[in-house]
């Protein structure tokens, strides 16, 4: 969609962040999620889980329901961590929970943290798609699993946008299409193993009746979801 705004992120989910739930919210989210999720260990019970991009906690909700040990969020930006904060609270768990206020290119985190790192269609709002993976990787502990996703491509080269309303008003969200060769380089320099790729397309029944969308959308992948090893 031409003429829409295209903002910086933090500047996008302080106006996002209102009407942002904790859930996959559009098909390409539900889509993305199904990949994801079906990497992720049914158990994580020990698990320290570190969900990078957190935003408004959704996967931070799935790893509690997986029995997390211990989950930690970090997010750039403070209105969707206190959506995170929020939805976390009325759990109830008794689960040791942190957000953290921070950048991806920089986590504000110690080494070797997590053994479980998430990180779900963020690094696309990166220029760097080293440096992310590079920073994740250390706040991994060797031999941890790193679950990470990012909208497809093909998408961008299509000409779609990660869009949003807000006020009466469409907003896109800028971004920058990492090809999967980029992340086949970063990962073999980083000492990162390729375990899983999946490459998730939409669910015809998630997309709502009269919705206008694509219909390319139907014959491609929308995401990207690595299921990556941190060498011991």
């Amino acid at each position: 969609m031409t003429g829409q705004p295209v903002l910086e992120p933090r500047a996008a989910y302080a106006l996002w962040a209102p009407g942002y739930p904790a859930r996959a919210h559009n098909p390409v989210m539900q889509a993305e999620q199904r990949a994801l999720l079906a990497l992720m260990p049914a158990s994580l019970r020990g698990q320290t889980v570190l969900d990078a991009g957190c935003g408004s906690g959704r996967y931070m909700l799935h790893a509690l329901r997986r029995g997390a040990a211990r989950v930690t969020g970090v997010d750039l930006s403070s209105p969707m961590l206190k959506r995170a904060e929020a939805e976390l609270s009325a759990l109830h768990t008794g689960v040791p929970i942190t957000l953290v206020q921070g950048n991806l290119a920089a986590l504000p985190l110690p080494d070797a943290q997590a053994d479980l790192s998430v990180c779900g269609l963020v690094v696309g709002h990166l220029d760097d798609l080293a440096q992310s993976l590079a920073e994740l990787r250390r706040v991994t502990r060797p031999g941890g699993t790193l679950l990470l996703s990012d909208v497809h491509p093909i998408g961008h080269a299509l000409g779609w946008r990660r869009d949003f309303k807000a006020g009466g008003q469409r907003y896109a969200v800028r971004h920058t299409p990492h090809l999967y060769s980029h992340w086949h380089a970063a990962c073999a320099a980083l000492g990162l193993h390729i375990e899983r790729v999946l490459e998730p397309m939409l669910d015809p029944a998630d997309i709502p009746a009269g919705a206008h969308f694509d219909r390319m959308a139907l014959e491609v992948p929308v995401a990207l979801v690595f299921q990556l090893r941190r060498a011991p």
